[in-house]
C-alpha cells in the first residue's frame, strides 16, 4: 500500500497481464457492453475486480469511438473529394458538348481552331489549310 505525503492511501494504476488484455480485447470484439453477470464471470476468470473490468470497458469504448469517428471523418473527406472530382468531370462534359458535336463542313475555320486549342495541349498543332503551294 502506497501513502502520499499526508499519509492518505495513494491510488495506483493497475497493470494487466498480456493474457488479461487479450481476453478483454477478445470479449470487446464480441460485445461493446457487458451486463452484470457477464462482467462478474469475466472478472472472476481473469482474477480482476468487477470495477476493473467495468472501467476497462468504459475506457476501451471511448478509444473505439475516437478511432471510429476518425475513420468516418477520413471516409467522408474521401467521399467529398470524389464527389467534387465527379462534379468537376460532369462540368467538363458540359463544356465538351460543342467539341463532341459533329462539325458542320460549312462552319468557319475559326470555330474549329478554337475547339482544337481548347482541347489539345499546345493548341493549333493541326493545320486546317496547307500552306500555299503545298498539296495535302
Amino acid at each position: 500500500i502506497l501513502l502520499d505525503k499526508d499519509g492518505k492511501r495513494k491510488h495506483t494504476r493497475p497493470t494487466f497481464s498480456g493474457q488479461q488484455i487479450f481476453a478483454l480485447e477478445k470479449t470487446f470484439e464480441q460485445t461493446k457492453y457487458l451486463a452484470g453477470p457477464e462482467r462478474a464471470r469475466l472478472a472472476y476468470s481473469l482474477g480482476m475486480t468487477e470495477s476493473q473490468v467495468k472501467v476497462w470497458f468504459q475506457n476501451r469504448r471511448t478509444k473505439w469511438r475516437k478511432k471510429h469517428a476518425a475513420e468516418m471523418a477520413t471516409a467522408k473527406k474521401k467521399q467529398d473529394s470524389e464527389t467534387e472530382r465527379l462534379k468537376g468531370a460532369s462540368e467538363n462534359e458540359e463544356e465538351d458538348d460543342d467539341y463532341n458535336k459533329p462539325l458542320d463542313p460549312n462552319s468557319d475555320d475559326e470555330k474549329i481552331t478554337q475547339l482544337l486549342k481548347k482541347h489539345k495541349p499546345g493548341g493549333g498543332g493541326l493545320l486546317l489549310h496547307p500552306p500555299e503551294g503545298e498539296a495535302s
